[in-house]
């Protein structure tokens, strides 16, 4: 049971790390452009995309976005 509970710790973690890149590749793209980020290259892009697919899929994609919701309020208590 304890190497599940490592395994989950670094899963969140990497989940945390993600979305920390993230974030920071949002405000690099709105400081400095699409063009200027190359490592943050799209980021905003294909999180509008994202976005945009969650939007086009009607109640399923209601679904999905609550349950990443759920799963990211569930882990942050």
């Amino acid at each position: 049971m304890n190497a599940m509970a490592t395994i989950k710790g670094w899963a969140r973690e990497l989940i945390d790390l993600s979305l920390l890149f993230i974030a920071v590749g949002v405000i690099v793209q709105i400081i400095f452009g699409k063009d200027d980020g190359w490592f943050f290259g799209g980021v905003t892009e294909r999180l509008m995309s994202f976005i945009d697919e969650l939007g086009n899929g009607g109640f399923v994609g209601l679904i999905a976005l609550l349950v990443i919701v759920y799963v990211f309020s569930k882990r942050g208590s």
